[in-house]
């Protein structure tokens, strides 16, 4: 379970992000992408900080999560400039995709056709861990 100091520091990680990844967005002229940060949660510890992004559209999904990553420490110099009065130390960051509305709407598509994952089982996909 979390406590409220990895939610509070997650919060702000996330609302800084959301500005930092936006900001390079509009920054680098790239017109109809745009990336959202669904969720961050952090370690006990508070050394990692684990970064989930919804990006659409979804054909750049892994284009640009490649870039996201290459710029890791950019991101994070960044983001220590802007929570340097509130954190003494950055986590490090690790992003991943956010695939639950992909899986959300999956669910929604099966429960409408004839092939209901209710009765047969077989037919959901298996959660992909990323």
């Amino acid at each position: 379970m979390e406590t409220n100091r990895q939610k509070k520091i997650a919060g702000v990680l996330q609302k800084d992000l959301v500005d930092i990844l936006q900001g390079e967005v509009r920054k680098n002229a790239i017109s109809n992408l745009v990336i959202s940060v669904s969720k961050v949660s952090v370690t006990t510890d508070l050394s990692v900080a684990s970064v989930h992004l919804s990006i659409f559209p979804q054909e750049k999904a892994a284009e640009t999560l490649a870039a996201i990553k290459s710029n890791t420490p950019l991101i994070k110099h960044d983001l220590s400039q802007r929570v340097k009065m509130q954190l003494r130390k950055v986590p490090n960051l690790t992003f991943y995709i956010d695939d639950s509305l992909d899986y959300i709407e999956k669910i929604d598509q099966a429960l409408k056709g004839e092939e209901n994952p209710i009765e047969n089982r077989d037919l959901l996909a298996k959660r992909k861990k990323s």
